[in-house]
């Protein structure tokens, strides 16, 4: 073999060691320090006087329309964290679909190892019923010790587990 190759060869192997230190540090460092938690609050409490002057400015038939579907008197209107390392954090039911996950952008966020990027939804249906849905996650969502494999309707005060996290819906 000619210097040269063997100089080049070096200096790969050099490349690919460095890069795996790198990527090794990040690792740890991640392992370490977790996921970054993002504070979300102070973007909502900004768009509700929008929200407020939208809803004002719609004919008064449109404005019963945007709630969801209809309610009625058992409807729940939070949803509640029971367990877990979110415990007591709770999410007004205004008819938006909640995502959970550990992505940055799902409206809880679960820094729970059991967790995936994107676990499941939960949304209203037409008639004012609200969804469960696993969003095809590693180790599943449940409802009431049960493995969601389709999306399901989600009764007042049951349980739904993802991971070490427990969500129920409530008045």
């Amino acid at each position: 073999m000619s210097e040269l190759t063997l100089t080049v060869m070096r200096l790969g192997f050099l490349a690919v060691l460095w890069l795996f230190v790198i990527v090794a540090v990040q690792v740890i460092r991640s392992d370490l320090f977790g996921t970054r938690v993002t504070q979300r609050g102070a973007r909502r409490e900004a768009a509700r006087p929008q929200q407020a002057a939208r809803q004002q400015a719609a004919p008064p038939q449109q404005r019963g329309q945007q709630g969801g579907g209809r309610r009625g008197r058992n409807a729940p209107t939070k949803l509640v964290v029971s367990e877990g390392t979110l415990t007591g954090t709770t999410v007004a039911l205004q008819g938006q679909t909640i995502t959970l996950g550990r992505a940055h952008d799902s409206t809880i966020v679960l820094d729970d190892d059991y967790a995936s990027s994107r676990h499941a939804r939960i949304y209203p249906d037409r008639d004012g019923q609200w969804i469960v849905e696993d969003l095809g996650s590693t180790n599943g969502t449940y409802l009431d010790r049960s493995r969601l494999t389709t999306p399901t309707p989600i009764p007042l005060g049951s349980p739904i587990r993802i991971g070490k996290t427990v969500i129920e819906l409530r008045k």
